[in-house]
Protein backbone atom coordinates (compact mmCIF):
# COMPACT_ATOMS: atom_id res chain seq x y z
CA UNK A 1 0.00 0.00 0.00
CA UNK A 2 1.33 3.45 -1.24
CA UNK A 3 1.76 5.68 1.53
CA UNK A 4 2.51 9.53 2.29
CA UNK A 5 4.35 10.71 5.16
CA UNK A 6 3.56 14.38 6.50
CA UNK A 7 2.45 16.72 9.11
CA UNK A 8 -0.94 16.72 10.08
CA UNK A 9 -2.79 20.12 10.20
CA UNK A 10 -4.42 21.75 13.65
CA UNK A 11 -7.47 20.90 12.16
CA UNK A 12 -6.84 16.61 11.69
CA UNK A 13 -6.09 16.40 15.16
CA UNK A 14 -9.85 15.37 16.01
CA UNK A 15 -8.91 12.33 13.27
CA UNK A 16 -5.55 11.40 15.03
CA UNK A 17 -7.84 10.94 18.38
CA UNK A 18 -10.45 9.22 16.37
CA UNK A 19 -7.77 6.55 15.37
CA UNK A 20 -5.81 6.63 19.37
CA UNK A 21 -9.56 5.65 20.50
CA UNK A 22 -10.22 2.99 17.82
CA UNK A 23 -6.77 2.01 18.44
CA UNK A 24 -7.40 1.83 22.20
CA UNK A 25 -10.29 0.14 22.17
CA UNK A 26 -9.02 -2.72 19.94
CA UNK A 27 -5.39 -3.22 21.80
CA UNK A 28 -5.53 -1.65 25.30
CA UNK A 29 -8.36 -4.46 26.52
CA UNK A 30 -6.64 -3.86 30.57
CA UNK A 31 -7.40 -0.23 30.23
CA UNK A 32 -10.77 0.88 31.77
CA UNK A 33 -13.54 2.68 30.06
CA UNK A 34 -12.76 5.83 32.97
CA UNK A 35 -9.09 5.67 32.04
CA UNK A 36 -9.89 6.10 28.23
CA UNK A 37 -12.37 9.17 29.19
CA UNK A 38 -9.50 10.23 31.34
CA UNK A 39 -6.54 10.28 28.60
CA UNK A 40 -8.82 11.18 25.49
CA UNK A 41 -9.01 15.02 26.23
CA UNK A 42 -5.22 14.88 27.32
CA UNK A 43 -4.18 14.15 23.51
CA UNK A 44 -4.84 17.61 22.10
CA UNK A 45 -4.05 19.79 25.16
CA UNK A 46 -0.96 17.93 26.61
CA UNK A 47 0.36 15.24 24.66
CA UNK A 48 0.49 15.92 20.75
CA UNK A 49 1.85 19.11 21.32
CA UNK A 50 4.67 17.95 23.35
CA UNK A 51 5.57 15.65 20.30
CA UNK A 52 6.61 16.11 16.90
CA UNK A 53 3.27 14.73 14.89
CA UNK A 54 3.95 12.47 11.45
CA UNK A 55 1.04 11.32 9.97
CA UNK A 56 0.55 8.26 6.95
CA UNK A 57 -1.87 8.92 4.29
CA UNK A 58 -3.31 6.34 1.27
CA UNK A 59 -3.53 7.94 -1.83
CA UNK A 60 -6.88 9.42 -1.08
CA UNK A 61 -5.45 11.42 1.40
CA UNK A 62 -7.59 9.37 4.09
CA UNK A 63 -5.00 9.34 7.61
CA UNK A 64 -4.38 6.11 8.50
CA UNK A 65 -2.08 6.26 11.01
CA UNK A 66 -0.16 8.55 12.97
CA UNK A 67 3.53 8.76 15.22
CA UNK A 68 4.52 11.37 18.11
CA UNK A 69 8.19 11.55 18.45
CA UNK A 70 10.73 13.35 20.70
CA UNK A 71 14.45 13.43 20.88
CA UNK A 72 15.10 10.22 20.08
CA UNK A 73 11.64 8.57 21.71
CA UNK A 74 8.54 6.96 20.02
CA UNK A 75 5.97 8.36 22.77
CA UNK A 76 2.87 7.02 20.24
CA UNK A 77 2.13 5.09 17.49
CA UNK A 78 -1.38 4.45 16.88
CA UNK A 79 -2.68 2.70 13.23
CA UNK A 80 -6.50 2.42 12.38
CA UNK A 81 -7.79 -0.86 13.32
CA UNK A 82 -8.76 -1.56 9.70
CA UNK A 83 -5.40 -1.01 8.46
CA UNK A 84 -3.35 -2.96 10.84
CA UNK A 85 -0.95 -5.70 9.70
CA UNK A 86 -0.71 -3.68 6.58
CA UNK A 87 2.65 -2.03 7.01
CA UNK A 88 1.10 1.28 7.82
CA UNK A 89 3.04 0.95 11.88
CA UNK A 90 6.25 -0.21 10.10
CA UNK A 91 6.58 2.61 8.08
CA UNK A 92 5.74 5.15 10.46
CA UNK A 93 7.89 3.43 12.43
CA UNK A 94 10.67 3.06 9.91
CA UNK A 95 10.58 6.74 9.54
CA UNK A 96 11.04 7.40 13.12
CA UNK A 97 14.45 5.57 13.05
CA UNK A 98 15.96 6.44 9.59
CA UNK A 99 14.80 9.62 9.34
CA UNK A 100 13.91 10.88 13.08
CA UNK A 101 16.40 9.07 14.83
CA UNK A 102 14.60 7.48 16.94
CA UNK A 103 15.85 4.74 18.94
CA UNK A 104 13.74 3.96 21.92
CA UNK A 105 9.82 3.41 22.97
CA UNK A 106 8.34 2.38 25.83
CA UNK A 107 5.31 -0.04 25.35
CA UNK A 108 2.39 -1.54 27.63
CA UNK A 109 3.67 -4.98 29.00
CA UNK A 110 -0.59 -5.67 28.53
CA UNK A 111 -0.01 -5.08 25.04
CA UNK A 112 1.98 -8.34 23.36
CA UNK A 113 1.29 -7.63 20.08
CA UNK A 114 3.00 -4.33 20.33
CA UNK A 115 5.93 -5.67 21.92
CA UNK A 116 6.46 -8.06 19.49
CA UNK A 117 6.15 -5.36 17.03
CA UNK A 118 8.31 -3.19 17.94
CA UNK A 119 11.00 -6.54 18.95
CA UNK A 120 10.32 -7.57 15.29
CA UNK A 121 11.58 -4.25 14.16
CA UNK A 122 14.93 -4.70 16.40
CA UNK A 123 13.95 -3.06 20.04
CA UNK A 124 14.65 -4.77 22.76
CA UNK A 125 13.66 -4.62 26.54
CA UNK A 126 16.05 -2.55 28.76
CA UNK A 127 14.29 -1.69 31.83
CA UNK A 128 10.00 -2.23 33.38
CA UNK A 129 8.11 0.30 35.35
CA UNK A 130 5.51 -1.05 37.55
CA UNK A 131 3.25 1.96 36.67
CA UNK A 132 2.67 3.99 33.35
CA UNK A 133 3.26 7.93 33.40
CA UNK A 134 0.05 8.23 34.63
CA UNK A 135 0.87 6.59 37.99
CA UNK A 136 -1.98 3.99 37.09
CA UNK A 137 -0.64 0.15 37.45
CA UNK A 138 -0.21 -0.72 34.06
CA UNK A 139 3.32 -1.70 33.73
CA UNK A 140 5.11 -0.18 30.77
CA UNK A 141 8.15 -1.63 29.14
CA UNK A 142 11.03 0.40 28.03
CA UNK A 143 12.59 -1.09 24.75
CA UNK A 144 16.00 -0.06 23.10
CA UNK A 145 16.97 -0.16 19.21
CA UNK A 146 19.09 -3.22 19.71
CA UNK A 147 22.80 -2.55 18.08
Amino acid sequence: MPLTLDTPSPAELPILVEIWEAAVRATHHFLPESDLQVIKPLLREHYFPAVQLTCARDDAGRILGFLGTTEGMVEMLFVDPACHGQGVGKRLMLHAIDELGATRVDVNEQNPQAVGFYQHLGFVVTDRSRLDGGGRPFPILHMALSP
